[in-house]
């Protein structure tokens, strides 16, 4: 089932296009990573998919519209800077939650629990740490039940220990069989929280997929030997290599992951080239983003 659809959204501030033409589905039960550097158009999709800002073009749909013109209810969302009433604990303010949403909940001791704030839900939300405060949002999205869980850059502004707790949070619920939307900038929570992600570059869809496919498939080789100029011209003529670049010292280049090393080498031998180094990896992460976001 199609959780979400969305087809050809574009929406602008002035001169500013914010999306162009975005197109992408969400099916149900998937943690899917929308990625993108700051500027990109991630927040303004979240705002247009939760009818929080109008889209100047194209449409979405929720649930393959079976819950009608307010699917909403079944909706769990963190926009930006989680906001509670300062003075009221965590129990009253998702009595709130609770009350919006209009679901029968008596307690919020599981929810509680799981955020790990059950020692502290008798005390007032000014007294949190932002790393409590986020999880008290992270509780507030999961109050209702909510087939649909929504997250806008959840670690923003958080300590090392604070990023890990809530990154181990969204992995727990992502792993619970709910379906996750999480916008983010960092590639590590994606690679770690997702199934599947959406990278984007102002406003433009630049790729889409399960992140094994995406973001961690390619093979790095880093050679040198006697001549890297006459390497690099061989290596831009074997159909298995993506592409080169010339380092300090030597020739980093991205292969297919078909790519069979030892024969590669081998191949090299053959044509004269006595490699004075070579490293081979599994291309980063942060490599592959790269790459992607460089392509227009």
């Amino acid at each position: 089932m199609n959780i979400l659809t969305v087809d050809q959204l574009s929406k602008s501030y002035g001169r500013i296009q914010a999306l162009k033409d975005l197109t992408f589905e969400v099916k149900s039960g998937q943690a899917f990573g929308i990625l993108g550097p700051n500027g990109s158009g991630k927040t303004t999709t979240l705002g247009i998919i939760l009818s929080i800002l109008k889209q100047d073009a194209g449409k979405f749909e929720w649930f393959e519209g079976q819950y009608g013109v307010n699917p909403r209810l079944h909706i769990g969302s963190i926009l930006e800077t989680p906001n509670f009433y300062p003075y009221l604990n965590a129990v009253e303010n998702l009595e709130i939650v609770r009350h919006i949403k209009k679901s029968s909940e008596k307690n919020f001791d599981d929810i509680l629990d799981m955020v790990e704030l059950s020692q502290r839900k008798y005390s007032p939300f000014y007294t949190y740490s932002l790393g409590m405060k986020q999880r008290l949002a992270i509780a507030a999205t999961m109050v209702g039940n909510p087939d649909v869980l929504i997250f806008d850059e959840p670690t923003n502004g958080l300590d090392p220990q604070g990023i890990a707790d809530v990154r181990n949070m969204l992995k727990m619920i992502a792993q619970s069989g709910k379906t996750v939307i999480m916008a983010s900038h960092i590639l590590d929570e994606v690679e770690k929280i997702c199934s599947h992600v959406a990278i984007m570059k102002k406003g433009h869809l630049m790729a889409i997929g399960p992140v094994g496919s995406i973001l961690s498939n390619d093979i790095v080789m880093e050679l040198s030997c006697t001549n890297n100029t006459s390497l690099m011209e061989f290596l831009k003529t074997q159909e298995l290599i993506k592409s080169t670049e010339m380092k300090s010292g030597f020739i980093e280049c991205i292969a297919d992951p078909s790519a069979d090393i030892a024969v590669f080498s081998e191949r090299l031998f053959q044509k004269g080239f006595i490699l004075l180094h070579m490293v081979v990896r599994k291309q980063k992460l942060e490599e592959e983003f790269l790459q992607i976001i460089k392509e227009s």
